[in-house]
């Protein structure tokens, strides 16, 4: 699987972004997919994931509530609409791909779980 991440820019306070994920291959129903990001001088961090066939969401704490991931298998992508944009929000997102279902969520949480990254698209939210 291949993941081309899409939809990166300089936005505002307060504004909205929406990031896509493009993969190849015709097993992308088969995969969870998550989004990560890395801030400049931190470690990746989870954002948000979705099961394979989309019944199920998680979602970092810092990001619920202004951060929606979603999917359309059809298309073979996967989305993160981000509102409510703030500047700690501000750093490179990857997408990536999980071929097993977990059933406790906090698996999603793990990077080492992802068989399959994306490169980054940058997210710069000014003040």
């Amino acid at each position: 699987v291949q993941l081309q991440a899409s939809g990166g820019g300089l936005v505002q306070t307060g504004g909205s972004l929406r990031l896509s994920c493009a993969a190849s291959g015709r097993t992308f129903s088969s995969y969870g997919m998550g989004w990560f990001r890395q801030a400049p001088g931190k470690e990746r961090e989870f954002v948000a994931a979705i099961t394979s066939s989309g019944g199920r969401t998680y979602y970092a704490d810092s990001v619920k509530g202004r951060f929606t991931i979603s999917r359309d298998n059809a298309k073979n992508t996967v989305y993160l609409q981000m509102n409510s944009l703030k500047p700690e929000d501000t750093a490179v997102y990857y997408c990536a791909a999980v071929g097993r279902t977990y059933y406790s969520g906090s698996s999603y949480y793990q990077e080492t779980v992802y068989d399959y990254w994306g490169q980054g698209t940058q997210v710069t939210v000014s003040s």
